[in-house]
């Protein structure tokens, strides 16, 4: 007959390895709501950045077209025509006949 002798350890290694499983799952579930949240905000940032950047090339357009107008008009106002009109408009008068000076060239003032 042969004798053998057992010992039983004073804990049992079964709840240790589920409390560790525990905590790995806890973990894990802590790190998918983390993701989830910065998922929400990374889009609703990108959301908000894409709606700026159309909003600001509509006011680049809507200013580009404003600005090609105002230079038609700064040119419709800069013709000939209207400096015609302006200058009648100041009372000025058109000269019928041009008399030049003649300056001799040895002399610059005269007295």
């Amino acid at each position: 007959m042969s004798q053998t002798l057992t010992l039983n350890p004073p804990f049992l290694i079964r709840p240790r390895l589920n409390l560790n499983l525990k905590l790995f799952w806890g973990l894990i579930l802590i790190s998918i709501i983390f993701l989830l949240v910065f998922y929400v905000f990374q889009v609703n940032f990108l959301t908000r950045e894409t709606y700026l950047i159309q909003n600001s090339e509509e006011k680049l357009k809507e200013i580009t077209q404003e600005n090609e107008n105002l230079e038609i008009e700064f040119s419709k106002s800069n013709s000939l025509a209207n400096l015609e009109k302006y200058l009648s408009n100041q009372n000025f008068e058109k000269a019928s006949s041009v008399k030049y000076i003649k300056i001799l060239e040895s002399e610059v003032v005269t007295k």
